[in-house]
């Protein structure tokens, strides 16, 4: 079918169309590709904009974690897809990751290498880039802060040891556990991942400073030294 016999999003059914789909049925009711074209309003002169948003979700496997790792430029390659439309989902992508921080930090007291994951995991999931970051508690285990201590490249970033030692003594924290992301997805750690975390439990047990784990973060899982008999 051409251009010319095509029905435009007005000519559908009212109760196919995103927004009036979203009144009629409730916002559950919508597709991914259905609230991403409610987002950006209108397609191109070939797609209505659920079709071409079907076409932009099914080419990063329609996962939306790997949409938010997107930038205009990628975007730009679809016909209709300027600048307005593409920061609009990167910002609606972002407001999502940022509700996720909320809630996470919602869980104050560090239990286990699952609480550390569910409070990094919407920080980290999405970046491109090796991060590695300080997360510091109290004697009750309660989190004080989080802190990032470097970041790197694709395949690992720099980290300073003495760096972690002064945020930690700076809060006084008598607990400390550090985190960093594997972008490759990975989450096995590396022989230097080892030698650091090795290095950091020594520098801070002569601070008399508890170090309970080095967790790995990936988009899905993660690897937690703790739980691995490591620390």
């Amino acid at each position: 079918m051409n251009h010319t016999n095509k029905l435009t999003i007005n000519q559908w059914a009212e109760e196919d169309r995103p927004r009036e789909k979203m009144m009629l049925k409730g916002i559950d009711a919508l597709s991914d590709a259905e609230l991403l074209a409610i987002l950006v309003g209108s397609g191109n002169r070939d797609e209505t904009a659920v079709e071409l948003m079907r076409r932009l979700l099914a080419d990063c496997d329609n996962n939306l974690n790997e949409l938010a790792r997107w930038d205009i430029r990628r975007y730009s390659t679809y016909k209709g897809m300027g600048p307005a439309k593409s920061i609009t989902i990167m910002a609606a992508l972002e407001l999502g990751k940022r509700r996720n921080l909320q809630m996470a930090k919602e869980r104050v007291a560090i239990q286990c290498s699952k609480d550390i994951f569910d409070l990094f995991h919407p920080l980290l999931c999405d970046s491109p880039l090796e991060e590695f970051w300080a997360l510091l508690l109290n004697q009750s285990g309660k989190v004080i802060d989080r802190v990032r201590i470097s970041i790197g490249g694709i395949a690992g970033t720099y980290v300073d040891i003495r760096v972690v030692m002064r945020e930690a003594l700076l809060h006084q924290a008598t607990q400390l556990a550090v985190v960093h992301n594997h972008p490759s997805g990975n989450r096995k750690p590396s022989q230097e991942d080892r030698n650091l975390t090795a290095r950091i439990s020594k520098a801070a047990e002569t601070m008399n400073i508890r170090l309970i784990d080095h967790v790995i973060i990936c988009e899905s899982c993660y690897y937690s030294f703790a739980d691995e008999g490591i620390l």
